[in-house]
């Protein structure tokens, strides 16, 4: 019976959650499976994948064959570098303790480059927001003075309405008083 480890479809339409399975190779896509070993999201900012390292290395040791979606999430999470530090330590290339502390290093490696990007997403989200604040600012500012312009221009012309007019001459408000009919009045 050949064994596969493969993703399982789940979710929503447009939201797909996957389960990490281990399955006969003939069995429909999101059929019956022998082992359930994590879940992978590929959906949102950040992936999110949930594996047992432990069960996958076993299966893959026994001669399962991952697909090449669940090799590259195996890869990642380190299952793979296992797989290949084990076999190091059958030939007797070196001992365990060495193949512990080189899966050590790469995982802080790893770790490092995921803090780092992750920093670098944050500081950029930062940045975009400061520009909108910025320009936000320059729009409030602008209206601010148009708004006060407009003020100073009503009260300049309450003030000429209200100033009384030299001698002869009749002020605006006088003259609609004047065009007004005693009926009106």
């Amino acid at each position: 019976m050949p064994v596969k480890i493969r993703l399982s479809r789940h979710g929503k339409k447009g939201r797909p959650l996957y389960h990490i399975v281990v399955a006969d190779s003939r069995s429909p896509r999101d059929g019956k499976y022998i082992e359930k070993i994590g879940t992978y999201n590929p959906v949102g900012a950040v992936v999110s994948v949930q594996l047992d390292s432990e069960k996958a290395l076993a299966w893959l040791n026994n001669g399962a064959q991952p697909t090449d979606t669940v090799r590259t999430i195996l890869s990642a999470q380190g299952v793979m570098l296992q797989k290949h530090l084990a076999k190091g330590v059958e030939k007797g290339l070196f001992n365990q303790e060495l193949a512990d502390q080189k899966f050590s290093e790469w995982r802080i490696r790893k770790d490092d480059r995921i803090n780092e990007k992750a920093r670098k997403v944050k500081s950029s989200q930062e940045e975009i927001i400061a520009e909108r604040l910025k320009a936000e600012s320059k729009v409030r500012e602008a209206k601010a003075k148009a708004l006060s312009e407009r003020l100073i221009a009503e009260s300049a012309k309450a003030a000429e309405a209200a100033a009384p007019a030299p001698d002869g001459e009749v002020t605006p408000a006088e003259s609609a008083d004047q065009n007004q009919t005693p009926a009106e009045n």
